[in-house]
């Protein structure tokens, strides 16, 4: 098995991830640091580590989704010491987030312990739909709406929102519903600030099929196996 493969497996990260992981020189192999990512390796046999610690398969999959409150880290550890929206989870498992949610933002947020669930989940080959209730500062004209969908360059490559949908209003600015399918790090509040309107308030609704619901601030559930069963495909 490939070792990013199995990292995977045990929840420490998605493939994607763990790759990153090997690379940095973390993973160590029967007492051998490996940077290779397609290293081969039998876990009935071999004893892999991380930063020293032993890790095994977790043979139970787990999904769950949070709503993360403002002032959480979606990361599963700071050296600054801020709060982490895994320790909401009262589960004493190995899991970590499909994507993130930026310290300033709340929401939907997804943990796993399912490699090639978080891997199909948030691939840009897959284009899974995000939809976020945002808060603009102003309120948004035609024209800006429109640039929106005809797409803007960010950080020199081209992004288009999918759908962009007036939500709600307050006393000087305006709610949308904006729906991606890329998960680039803090992408709407960058699309925000292309056009002049800063993103105050930005809450994550929806990935794919699964939805916040009723889950308030810190709450957490299970996810259904409808709402599994779409991202249960071969691992690419």
């Amino acid at each position: 098995m490939r070792l990013s493969k199995y990292i995977a497996k045990c929840g420490i990260s998605s493939r994607r991830k763990s790759e990153e992981i090997i690379r940095s020189g973390y993973v160590i192999v029967n007492d051998i640091k490996i940077l290779e990512p397609y290293f081969s390796i039998d876990p009935d046999i071999d004893i892999i580590k991380i930063h020293g610690k032993e890790i095994i398969e977790d043979k139970k999959l787990l999904y769950i989704a949070l709503n993360k409150p403002v002032g959480y880290l979606s990361d599963l550890n700071d050296p600054s010491g801020r709060k982490l929206a895994r320790d909401l989870i009262e589960i004493d498992s190995n899991i970590f987030p499909v994507g993130r949610l930026d310290y300033n933002s709340e929401g939907l947020i997804v943990f796993t312990n399912d490699g090639d669930f978080a891997n199909i989940l948030m691939h840009p080959r897959f284009s899974i739909e995000k939809e976020y209730l945002v808060k603009f500062k102003g309120r948004l004209g035609k024209e800006e709406i429109l640039k929106l969908r005809n797409g803007v360059i960010i950080d020199k490559s081209l992004c288009k929102i999918k759908s962009i949908k007036f939500y709600a209003s307050s006393i000087n600015n305006n709610w949308y519903r904006v729906t991606i399918t890329e998960g680039r790090n803090r992408i709407i509040r960058k699309i925000g600030e292309k056009i002049h309107h800063r993103v105050l308030k930005l809450k994550r609704i929806r990935i794919g099929n699964i939805s916040l619901g009723n889950l308030l601030p810190g709450q957490y559930r299970f996810l259904t196996d409808k709402e599994i069963r779409p991202f249960k495909m071969p691992s690419i």
